[in-house]
């Protein structure tokens, strides 16, 4: 696993998620304190603290066996998140296949640019 499947499914996310927000399209969703843009302001918060996961990735190298257990549970787990997120848009033309893929299958394969 490498920070740029995190960059890429976090991007992807945000971009079916960015319009939601946006007021030039007549959107209030996101800005009230209705139930939908409660949610809307969850979903985004959930993949942004799930995204900074990555950040733990560069300490692999150096970590200790427990730690380096815990990094990568814990990289699993928000890898997990994301792609439960990511899946709602399976269909979506810029859909990737990682973003189907476990954590450890995309340790086999380096992330592509």
């Amino acid at each position: 696993m490498d920070v740029q499947h995190f960059e890429r499914i976090t991007a992807f996310i945000e971009a079916r998620l960015t319009p939601l927000f946006d007021e030039a399209t007549g959107s209030r969703h996101g800005f009230e304190m209705d139930d939908t843009s409660r949610a809307l302001r969850a979903l985004r918060n959930a993949v942004l603290e799930a995204s900074a996961v990555k950040g733990l990735l560069a300490q692999l190298p150096t970590a200790d066996a427990p730690t380096r257990r815990a990094i990568d549970q814990s990289v699993e787990h928000h890898w997990d998140v994301l792609r439960g997120i990511a899946r709602q848009w399976e269909d979506h033309a810029d859909f990737r296949r990682e973003f189907k893929r476990h954590a450890w299958e995309l340790d086999a394969a380096p992330a592509q640019a």
